[in-house]
């Protein structure tokens, strides 16, 4: 009940602030659309103050929207959103304590010769503390919020009915899949024995290699609501923005790499890009991973999907890479009928950025306002929107965030070496047998 007051006075706070700011427009001559005045930065901070104390599923959504149109919404908004990457509100010591009693008994203090009460972070779904046990190991475990579980299903369906009775979304587009998928996800996310089971099926997948640290997992501590692994030093990887070319070069080219080995190598992906899932151990050079709560598996035809457009990509076959964004659903095929000319362009210009001699300069985001402004006959033409499938929207979304750290960091790379290498040379096509 308290969680749907909190969107009854999202939504009526964002209802009083498009009143005042529309009234305010009128009075100045001005014939502002409703989109207009529900992006203001006034909404934006509303919506984020409530999203933070609401936690849970609420806030993860809230997150991925900053990731996911961080580079379509105007800079105020996304910069207000992107608060919600580490934003947070801690449980009271008394609910922590009730939490770790259900899960680890009475004399769960008996376990250890430290824990902190302290959160060192608190995210969507639960917080982490830091602990020492009795034989001196260093731990971060990570307590669930209670009732984040018990809640997903319904702030998915409240926040969509926000967004459907705001106008935003078209009556006629199908969100079904999309939304079973993002409950479905949410749901895996907040079961942290599973997740223990992605962190060491993960561990395992590098195991030997040096650039990476994947925390252990404490089997005997972990419970469904209770994830516990070693505590890994480092510091956040956005600091590396201003350290020295070389380095950020560097760093991010490991990164892209891991992506690119997770599609097309591992057969799993983590598709959380949260840039906290990320540091960096200075001493050592080395990258710490974390959270795989979101950790997919992906299956041959998204892998496949992919290769095929990166391959159209790099030998500049436009009309190939429009053909296989349709049949893979990134590209509606109304759009490429009603809007040819803008779907050409927006192509033509990823085509042509991709392709250009020399590490990708991921700091350059100069090309981004003239996607966005092909783009956009497509965005108000309702007629044209499709959602593609939802394994799809998991993996762009690591593949968006990932690039979205880059133009953080400024940092410059050459993507398609990386990625022919991790691909391998191209299948070779047998030619038909005569009969």
């Amino acid at each position: 009940m308290s969680r749907l007051a909190g969107f009854g006075r999202l939504a009526g706070g964002i209802a009083g602030n498009v009143l005042t700011e529309g009234a305010a427009r009128w009075t100045r001559g001005e014939r502002p659309r409703l989109n207009d005045l529900l992006l203001t930065p006034r909404n934006a901070a509303r919506l984020t103050d409530e999203l933070a104390q609401m936690r849970g599923a609420a806030m993860k959504m809230g997150q991925m929207l900053s990731l996911d149109a961080g580079d379509l919404l105007p800079p105020e908004l996304s910069g207000i959103l992107a608060t919600l990457r580490d934003r947070g509100s801690t449980m009271p010591t008394t609910q922590l304590d009730a939490t770790l009693r259900a899960e680890w008994g009475t004399d769960w203090r008996q376990r250890f010769r430290r824990f902190d009460p302290r959160p060192v972070a608190a995210a969507s779904i639960g917080q982490v503390h830091r602990a020492e046990t009795r034989d001196g190991r260093q731990l971060a475990v990570k307590v669930q919020y209670p009732g984040v579980a018990q809640s997903i299903d319904s702030d998915v369906d409240n926040i969509t009915s926000l967004l459907r009775l705001s106008g935003m979304l078209p009556p006629s587009l199908d969100l079904g899949p999309v939304l079973t998928a993002a409950k479905r996800q949410l749901h895996e996310e907040a079961d942290y024995e599973r997740e223990g089971a992605m962190l060491a099926a993960f561990a395992d997948q590098l195991r030997g290699d040096a650039r990476f640290i994947v925390p252990e997992l404490d089997r005997t501590l972990t419970t469904a609501r209770i994830l516990v692994m070693s505590f890994e030093e480092g510091s956040p990887i956005e600091s590396l923005a201003s350290e020295a070319q070389a380095l950020r070069n560097c760093v991010f080219a490991h990164l892209v790499e891991l992506v690119a080995r997770e599609l097309f190598q591992f057969g799993m992906m983590q598709t959380d890009p949260n840039f906290a899932n990320y540091l960096y151990q200075r001493a050592s050079g080395r990258i710490v991973l974390l959270d795989f709560g979101a950790t997919q598996t992906v299956p041959e035809h998204v892998s496949g999907t992919y290769r095929r457009l990166i391959t159209a990509g790099l030998a500049q076959n436009y009309a190939r890479v429009r053909d296989e964004a349709v049949a893979a659903g990134f590209l509606g095929a109304q759009a490429v009928v009603r809007h040819p000319d803008a779907v050409a362009k927006a192509i033509a210009i990823i085509v042509d950025e991709m392709n250009r001699p020399g590490p990708l300069d991921f700091g350059d985001r100069s090309f981004v306002p003239q996607i966005r402004e092909e783009a956009m006959p497509i965005a108000r033409d309702r007629e044209s929107w499709s959602i593609p499938p939802a394994e799809l929207l998991l993996v762009q979304r690591k593949v968006s965030g990932t690039a979205l750290l880059g133009a953080r960091l400024g940092a410059a790379v050459d993507v398609r070496a990386i990625l022919q290498e991790v691909m391998g040379p191209p299948p070779t096509v047998q030619p038909p047998r005569s009969s």
